[in-house]
């Protein structure tokens, strides 16, 4: 076949498959055109899933009547000016093609009304209609200030893309989720969905905190928002603020996970990456984060001109935002734990505590100062006091010793009164009773202290193997090796190229003698090539001491003493981190005393 023009339908058919994948995309795309408007109210309505009609209505600023028949062109927008926007993009929608497309797929129909001032709109709306690039004459029609698009009979023109789609359930699933998703990041502006004449989402614009806090519940549960930890966070021109669960709340899957770069939901690795090893060593076997995050930086920092969808974006300093979003939400999760100060901090909370602090830069491996377990010698005297009393014989006349004078404040977890099966710690504190997983907290806090020493001592002992270790790689992991070989130094690995496809290990770390280092070599020059950085050593290092810390913690049908349980206690209201265990496992609950008289019918 010769070489030879495309026509101007089949380009934009092409070009359609890059933008519009199902009804969910043209959702997208009109949704954004409209906040990019200005609109404060969008209304979507839906009929079959989408494919007989989509419908977006807004109040925004409307359409100039003399561009209505130029907005279905390709490359068409009012987004951009010059060459110079491309480097600084602060609206949702850029490219010019979203109508385009929809028009060459569809019969799409646009009417609008364009507000000119505030005291004078136009007299009338405009409308045209096209029939798959076939545009009618337009004409007038009553339409209030702002835009309506209707998209009916998507695909009814390409049937190789009409079989793709799924059944109504399925693509009527992935536009709400979307609606969603979008409301989200938009909580000033009310949406409406409507589905075969049905309302199914109505979100009404949240102003104040308890208004966004609903709107957060209703698109990921209750029960997130009453797990979640407000965080707000800014430092050098970048700034990271919502909410992140608790560890004690993850998911199976990554269902309830949203992220968003000056407002658009994007997905990117190294933000993923940063969220995943801020949460190291708190989430239980394989599960996932759950989080609604939102990080604002300069739009000259990122670039979201990466993907068709808009849904990659490239950070300039990806090294630097990788580092902000760890360091800020490592301390917010290392925070969850007994208050002394402040009061308590459940692990179960009803109002989600606030976490503000700078996250200026750190040297690696310095985190908290050393964590040792120690007695509170004068609370735990004074508590005594309450066992050395004689009792009263049991009668009809029996009155309480009286209480011994409180002299300091009562520590966040309170005191020791008892052990339960050799297996729970109960305490009492101001709220009521505290129930402590004395394995799963002891675990908790020798595993912190092993972390302290080993970073405080700055460098790892490296032992010589006697046979070295070969490695075959491809030529560019080789190159990445020899480019960073001060940096595997300084991790006790001494690596040597052999050859253009082969290494020797020749020195590991004492601590990992029983490692795979083959393994996490392969593993850290996968990381270098991605990120230019990575954490595999250390956090190989601390699954081992994770393990050590598991078996070298107090076990079952271990008697403890008072002042032994209570040890306990003061060292989990310093230790960060000390509302799981290694694992994930929550170590302590509270039992206020309002849930135990609810319990037990007091007052009825």
């Amino acid at each position: 076949m010769r070489i030879h023009k495309l026509s101007s339908q089949l380009s934009n058919q092409i070009a359609a498959g890059e933008v519009i994948e199902r009804p969910a995309s043209v959702v997208k795309e009109l949704i954004e055109n409209s906040l990019d408007a200005g609109a404060s109210e969008i209304e979507i309505e839906i009929e079959r899933g989408g494919e007989k009609l989509i419908c977006v209505r807004d109040n925004g600023c409307g359409i100039h009547q003399e561009d209505l028949l130029l907005a279905l062109d390709r490359h068409a927008t009012s987004k951009l000016l010059s060459v110079d926007d491309l480097a600084a993009i602060q609206t949702l929608g850029f490219r010019g093609e979203a109508l385009a497309s929809m028009n060459s797929v569809s019969r799409l129909e646009l009417q609008s009304r364009q507000k000119l001032t505030e005291n004078h709109n136009r007299d009338s709306g405009w409308r045209i209609f096209s029939d798959s690039m076939m545009a009618v004459t337009q004409e007038p029609c009553a339409h209030p200030v702002g835009t309506s698009i209707l998209v009916r009979d998507l695909f009814f023109n390409t049937p190789a893309r009409k079989k793709f789609l799924k059944n109504e359930r399925i693509e009527f699933g992935h536009i709400e989720n979307l609606v969603k998703r979008v409301a989200l990041s938009q909580f000033e502006v009310g949406f409406r969905l409507i589905h075969n004449g049905r309302t199914v989402l109505h979100l009404p614009p949240a102003a104040t905190l308890l208004e966004r806090e609903k709107r957060v519940a209703i698109v990921c549960g209750q029960e997130f928002l009453e797990h979640a930890l407000s965080i707000e966070v800014e430092h050098a021109g970048l700034k990271i603020f919502g909410w992140v669960a608790q560890p004690t709340f993850s998911r199976s899957q990554a269902d309830t996970q949203y992220f968003y770069v000056n407002r658009r939901c994007i997905k990117d690795k190294v933000v993923t990456h940063a969220i995943r090893q801020a949460y190291e060593d708190v989430l239980y076997n394989q599960r996932h984060p759950a989080y609604v995050l939102f990080f604002e930086l300069d739009p000259h920092q990122v670039d979201v001109n990466a993907h068709p969808t808009k849904h990659e974006v490239r950070f300039r300093e990806s090294r630097m935002v990788h580092d902000f979003i760890f360091k800020s939400l490592h301390q917010a999760i290392a925070d969850i734990r007994p208050n002394v100060g402040a009061g308590l901090v459940p692990a179960h909370p009803t109002i989600s505590p606030s976490f503000v602090g700078a996250t200026g830069a750190r040297p690696p491996f310095k985190q908290s100062p050393s964590v040792q377990p120690f007695v509170a010698q004068q609370n735990i005297e004074q508590y005594q006091i309450l066992y050395q009393t004689e009792r009263a014989p049991l009668g009809p006349t029996v009155q309480p010793p009286p209480a011994p004078p409180i002299q300091a404040p009562i520590p966040a977890l309170g005191y020791a009164i008892a052990q339960l099966k050799g297996i729970y710690i109960l305490a009492e504190n101001e709220n009521g009773l505290i129930l402590v997983d004395m394995h799963a907290a002891h675990e908790r806090i020798l595993y912190e202290e092993m972390k302290t020493a080993w970073q405080s001592s700055g460098h790892l002992i490296a032992q010589p193997l006697l046979i070295p270790v070969t490695l075959r790689v491809s030529e560019q992991e080789a190159a990445h090796v020899e480019e960073h070989l001060t940096f595997f130094d300084s991790l006790g690995l001494g690596i040597e190229r052999l050859g253009p496809e082969m290494l020797a290990i020749k020195q590991v770390p004492e601590v990992l003698k029983k490692a795979d280092v083959a393994q996490i070599v392969h593993d850290i020059i996968a990381d270098l090539a991605t990120l230019g950085e990575s954490k595999r050593l250390e956090e190989t290092i601390n699954h081992i001491m994770g393990n050590m810390a598991c078996k070298s913690a107090i076990k079952a049908n271990h008697r403890l003493t008072l002042p032994e349980m209570n040890a306990i206690l003061r060292a989990m209201e310093v230790v960060p981190r000390s509302g799981q265990c290694n694992h994930g496992r929550p170590t302590w609950i509270q039992l206020t005393l309002e849930e135990l008289d609810k319990f037990f019918l007091r007052g009825r």
